[in-house]
C-alpha cells in the first residue's frame, strides 16, 4: 500500500512532499493530545510519527524535504526568539543572572557526562552529540551539529538517528527526576515554599499611605522622585472625604491618604518619606478608593499606533497635556509600573483615569484600534528571518580552532528574534504579534521540521534500537538527562534560597522541555515555574547550539 502511494506521488515531487509532511504532522499533533499519567507530548509526537513513517518506507523528494526541514526550523526558532525577546535582557538582572548561571552549570555538567561516556560506551563523537541533543530535547542544537558535520564533509545521519533514539527518554527523564526529587525528604521540607526574594522584590505592590511628614507638605508629585530614589505611581488621593485623581502638579498636604503603586523593594523608602503605612487613627474601611468624582472615568486603552511604538511614556506628556493619570500598564499579562522612562510597545494596555473628554483625547494619541492588532505584521517577520539567516552564516573564530563556528539556521534566527523583540520598538519597528499568532508560527514550524527529521531518521531507527548499540544509546541518553537534572534539583533545594517552583522551571527551561513544564504547572500552584522557564530558555538554547558545534570542531 505504501509503495503504491509512493509510485502515485513520485510523479509530482512537490505535491508528494507536502502530502507526506502534512499527513505526518496531522497524525502526530492528534496523537500528541493524548495524555498518559497526566503528561502529553504535544507537537513533539510528530517526530515519532515521522520515524514510524520512515520505517514503513514512506518517502518524499530529498530536495523538497531538505528545504521544508530548514524552513520549518527557521520559522520555529525566530518566532520563539521574537516571543522571549522583550523580557530577555530584563530577566538577566540579579535573580535572572543567578538562574542563568545555574542553567549554564547544568549544561556543562550534562555535556561533561556525555564526553565521559564516549570511551565507556564506544559511541562515536558525532553520534554522542546527537544523543546529547536528543537527551536534552534540543532539536535546534541537532540542526547546528548537522550543519557543522556537513561543512566538515561528514555524514549527518548518525547524529540524527542517535537524537531520535534518545529523544523519548529525554522527555520522560526530566519528569522522572522531578517526581523522584519531590519524594525525597529535603524537597518535602521545602514543599509549598518559595524563598525567591528577588521575585517578591520585583512584584507590583499597592500601598496605602498617609502623609504625616511635614517635609512633604506642599510638595508637588512631579518633584518627589528627586527626593526618593524609588519607582512609583500615585493613582488615588483621599482628601477631606473625597477621592481624587492626582496629576503631575498636584501638591500633597498633611493628612492626605494616597494609594501608591510600586514594588516591594521600593515600598519602604516611600513609607519613610510619606509617613506611616498603618495609622491607628485612620479607619481605611471608610475610604472607597473606587469612588472617584463622577466626572472622572477609568478606562483601559491599547497602544495600536505605530508612531507610539518605542516611545517613552514620559515623552508623550499625557499628564501635562490632558490632565490624566496613567495608573497601570499591562504587557503580555504582566503588570508594569507606569514610570516616565518606560518604553511603550504595540499591544500595551494603559489604565487611564481622567475626565471623559481627556481620556478620549488620549485614546486618539495611542490608538486603541484593537482590530488593527489582529493583523500580523508580516514585514517584521520576513525582515527578521533575513537578518537571522545573515547572522547564521557569519563565521566566529576562536584561538586554536581551525574551523570557525556559525550560528546557522538554528542559532542565527533565534538571536535575531531576541534582538528584534527587545530593541525593535526603540527604532519604531513594530514587533507585536498576538500570542495566538506566535504560537501558530512556532507550532507550524516545529511540526514541519520534526516531520522531516523523523522521516529521515526512521529508515534505520528500529534496527538501531534493537541492536546492542541502540540499547547503549538509550542508556547513555537516560543518564545524560536524568543524572544532571536530579543532582541540580537536590543541590539547589538544599543549598540555595531559590523556591521549588523556580528550580523546577529552571531545569525544564535548561533542558528545553515544555512537556515537563506542563507537568510542573499541572501539579503545583503559581507561575514561578513558567517565569523561570522563560528566563533561562533563550540563553540555554543558544548555549547548546554553540556547544554542539564546538564539540565537533574541537574534538573531531
Amino acid at each position: 500500500m505504501i509503495g503504491q502511494i509512493n509510485d502515485f506521488l513520485s510523479a509530482y515531487p512537490e505535491i508528494q512532499a507536502i502530502v507526506v509532511i502534512s499527513c505526518i504532522s496531522a497524525i502526530g499533533i492528534a496523537l500528541g493530545k493524548i495524555k498518559v499519567a497526566g503528561v502529553s507530548l504535544g507537537v513533539t509526537f510528530v517526530f515519532f510519527v515521522g520515524i514510524l513513517a520512515g520505517h514503513l518506507g514512506l518517502e518524499a523528494d530529498a530536495a523538497m524535504l531538505s528545504y521544508a526541514e530548514s524552513f520549518g526550523l527557521v520559522i520555529f526558532v525566530y518566532a520563539l526568539g521574537l516571543q522571549v525577546g522583550p523580557g530577555f535582557f530584563s530577566s538577566l538582572r540579579e535573580g535572572g543572572v543567578r538562574l542563568n548561571v545555574q542553567s549554564l552549570l547544568l549544561i556543562v555538567a550534562g555535556t561533561a557526562l556525555a564526553l565521559a561516556l564516549i570511551p565507556l560506551s564506544g559511541i562515536k563523537l558525532p553520534d554522542m552529540v546527537g544523543a546529547l541533543c536528543g537527551a536534552t530535547t534540543n532539536t535546534p542544537a541537532l540542526a547546528a551539529a548537522q550543519q557543522t558535520l556537513e561543512q566538515m564533509g561528514r555524514g549527518t545521519s548518525g547524529a540524527a538517528l542517535s537524537c531520535a533514539v534518545t529523544y523519548p527518554l529525554g522527555v520522560v527523564g526530566v519528569i522522572l527526576a522531578i517526581v523522584i526529587a519531590r519524594r525525597l525528604p529535603v524537597s518535602k521540607r521545602r514543599a509549598g515554599e518559595d524563598n525567591d526574594a528577588q521575585t517578591a522584590k520585583n512584584r507590583t505592590y499597592i500601598a496605602e499611605l498617609k502623609i504625616v511628614n511635614p517635609g512633604v507638605d506642599g510638595m508637588r508629585i512631579v518633584d518627589i522622585p528627586s527626593v526618593v530614589n524609588s519607582h512609583f505611581v500615585i493613582s488615588r488621593l483621599w482628601r477631606d472625604g473625597d477621592v481624587i485623581i492626582p496629576i503631575y502638579d498636584t501638591r500633597l498636604k498633611l493628612g492626605d491618604h494616597v494609594l501608591v503603586i510600586t514594588t516591594e523593594s521600593d515600598r519602604q523608602p516611600l513609607v519613610k518619606l510619606f509617613g506611616e503605612q498603618e495609622d491607628k487613627d485612620w479607619n481605611r474601611k471608610n475610604i472607597d478608593w473606587n469612588k472617584i468624582d463622577s466626572h472622572l472615568i477609568s478606562q483601559r486603552l491599547v497602544v495600536t499606533r505605530p508612531e507610539i511604538n518605542g516611545k517613552k511614556l514620559g515623552d508623550l506628556r499625557l499628564r501635562n497635556h490632558y490632565g490624566v493619570n496613567i495608573t497601570r500598564i499591562y504587557r503580555a499579562g504582566v503588570q508594569l509600573l507606569a514610570t516616565s522612562d518606560l518604553r511603550l510597545q504595540m499591544g500595551d494596555k494603559l489604565t487611564v483615569v481622567g475626565e471623559r473628554a481627556s481620556v478620549r483625547n488620549v485614546e486618539s494619541v495611542i490608538g486603541n484600534a484593537i482590530k488593527s492588532l489582529k493583523e500580523p505584521n508580516l514585514i517584521t517577520i520576513f525582515i527578521g528571518i533575513i537578518i537571522g539567516l545573515l547572522f547564521g552564516i557569519i563565521p566566529i573564530s576562536f584561538p586554536g580552532m581551525g574551523n570557525p563556528i556559525r550560528l546557522g539556521l538554528a542559532g542565527g534566527p533565534i538571536v535575531a528574534g531576541i534582538l528584534i523583540g527587545a530593541f525593535g520598538p526603540r527604532i519604531h519597528m513594530v514587533t507585536y504579534t498576538t500570542r495566538s499568532v506566535n504560537l501558530m508560527l512556532r507550532a507550524f514550524g516545529l511540526a514541519v521540521y520534526l516531520a522531516c527529521l523523523g522521516l529521515d531518521a526512521g529508515r534505520h531507527f528500529f534496527e538501531t534500537v534493537v541492536c546492542a548499540n541502540g540499547l547503549i544509546l538509550l542508556g547513555c541518553g537516560l543518564l545524560i538527562t536524568f543524572v544532571p537534572v536530579l543532582m541540580a534539583i537536590l543541590l539547589l533545594t538544599r543549598y540555595s534560597r531559590t523556591g521549588l517552583g523556580t528550580i523546577y522551571g529552571m531545569v525544564c527551561g535548561c533542558m528545553a522541555n515544555p512537556m515537563a513544564l506542563d507537568y510542573v504547572n499541572s501539579t503545583s500552584k503559581g507561575d514561578k515555574a513558567s517565569v523561570a522557564y522563560a528566563t533561562v530558555y533563550p540563553l540555554a538554547m543558544f548555549a547548546r547550539v554553540i556547544i554542539s558545534q564546538l564539540l565537533l570542531i574541537m574534538l573531531l
